[in-house]
């Protein structure tokens, strides 16, 4: 009878891929650009668009002087709703422009 191996999770093998690689961290931060629209909801996803992040920091597009003001209140709630999303502080400064 032929011995199995256990099953490995397809993220965890990713992840585990990454790691080796040496990119999990960077992965980790751009997963800040998929988790922007579940983080800020439908009206300010549709004024603004995540292009970037360089070393903890997302950088976004806002479309109105307006928005970009009023984000810079939320900067903190974003960063740390970000965070919990992707499971560790991969995000520390988000630049608006």
């Amino acid at each position: 009878m032929k011995k199995y191996k256990k099953a490995t999770h397809v993220r965890d093998a990713i992840l585990s891929f990454l790691k080796a690689a040496g990119l999990k961290d960077r992965f980790e931060e751009n997963l800040a650009i998929a988790f922007w629209d579940a983080s800020v909801g439908k009206d300010v996803a549709q004024h603004t668009s995540p292009q970037k992040v360089v070393q903890g920091t997302m950088f976004v597009k806002v479309d109105e002087d307006v928005w970009r003001h009023e984000l810079a209140f939320y900067k903190h709630q974003i960063i740390q709703d970000i965070n919990e999303k992707i499971g560790k502080k991969a995000i520390t400064e988000i630049k608006f422009y």
